[in-house]
């Protein structure tokens, strides 16, 4: 199973991500030494004719020790301040490692409309794919300084796995400062690294951890998460340490390899399933969800037990069965009103959601 790892050294396009931890100093300040390290690895890479997106992380943190802070800021007006600071330092240093091997970078911030509107999402897709075929390395990161609260992609793990489905890559190799995913918090007793992962249920009975530094945002729990999305997609995901990327990229054994569950699918099922926002709920029969599972039929109303939110034609619903778990999520074909009225009627004129805009969150019924 590992030797599936080889391919990733002639992949045509893979997505790297880097994050906060790997990027900075204890105080906060940018760590060039593993940034000039991390820009050689992927300029071999891309010298090698491989084209790569890196989404990095470590704007907030490059701007930290300008503004006095000890650590993140906690609160948005601090964060953002510290993003407006160093968006511009980290840039500066990747064109500094990157220009210095003939090799042009384009510096692409996204916001959660650019994942969440589908005319953004598409245009996003096209501007990313004009730079790889030119030969640009983009680095992507969430746009820190506008984002709110309410609405951010939360961390650029996730940002990784859409932004590897956006461009249709090959692989996505997430970075950090261990070398991947144990059966417990790295350092305790008993704790073992896992070397390949099948499907997500594997994970099941392992301490996944949270946050892991004090100037990230994620952690390894952010990482498997985003993984699950990806695998989902047909896209296969190595989480490894940043010190180890260029084995990584070379193909060999380490870190945790996720195999890809799913195939490549449309990028607007992706959409639907990840990143489109949710306005309501449809609960449906058992009938229904067989229907919706196994057969991938269109939902009727006739099948839909009750419905809560306020959504309109078009929004994206989950689809829930009767013990309360997700199984599918879809535009809707009727408005929460409209729908409210019809639901558990036969002979129904149109589908509440079209087969063609459901998309399923676990594995067909048997």
């Amino acid at each position: 199973m590992l030797a599936n790892r080889a391919f990733i050294s002639h992949a045509n396009r893979l997505v790297v991500k880097v994050g906060s931890s790997s990027l900075t100093e204890a105080d906060g300040t940018l760590n060039r030494q593993m940034l000039t390290r991390l820009g050689e690895s992927l300029a071999t890479a891309h010298n090698h004719g491989q084209r790569l997106a890196l989404v990095s992380s470590g704007a907030v943190a490059a701007g930290i020790g300008s503004l006095g802070f000890a650590s993140r800021p906690a609160d948005i007006a601090g964060a953002q301040a510290a993003a407006m600071v160093g968006q511009g330092r980290l840039m500066a240093a990747y064109s500094q490692v990157f220009s210095g091997r003939g090799i042009g970078i384009a510096q692409v911030l996204l916001t959660v409309d650019d994942m969440t509107r589908r005319r953004h999402y598409a245009n996003a897709r096209a501007a990313l794919a004009r730079l790889l075929d030119a030969g640009i390395i983009p680095i992507v990161n969430e746009n820190d300084a506008v984002a709110t609260h309410e609405l951010t992609l939360g961390d650029n793990d996730w940002l990784a796995a859409l932004t590897a489905h956006l461009i249709s890559a090959d692989a996505l190799i997430l970075l950090t400062d261990v070398d991947g995913l144990y059966t417990g918090p790295p350092g305790t007793p008993g704790a073992e690294p896992i070397a390949f992962v099948g499907d997500m249920s594997e994970l099941a009975d392992y301490n996944i951890t949270g946050r892991g530094s004090t100037f990230g945002t994620g952690g390894m729990r952010t990482k498997v998460r985003a993984a699950h999305v990806a695998t989902a997609f047909g896209i296969p995901t190595i989480i490894t340490s940043a010190a180890r990327l260029p084995e990584a990229l070379a193909g060999e054994p380490v870190g945790t390899w996720f195999a890809a569950t799913g195939s490549k699918a449309r990028a607007r099922d992706l959409w639907i399933a990840h990143a489109a926002p949710v306005h309501g709920r449809l609960v449906l029969d058992e009938g229904a969800v067989h229907a919706v599972t196994a057969s991938r039929a269109s939902l009727l109303a006739v099948g839909i037990t009750s419905l809560t939110g306020d959504f309109e034609i078009g929004d994206a619903v989950d689809v829930i069965d009767h013990r309360g778990q997700p199984i599918a999520r879809g535009l809707a074909g009727w408005s929460a009103r409209e729908l409210a009225g019809v639901i558990g009627h036969e002979h129904v004129g149109r589908p509440a959601i079209h087969a063609d805009d459901l998309v399923l969150l676990r594995s067909p019924v048997k």
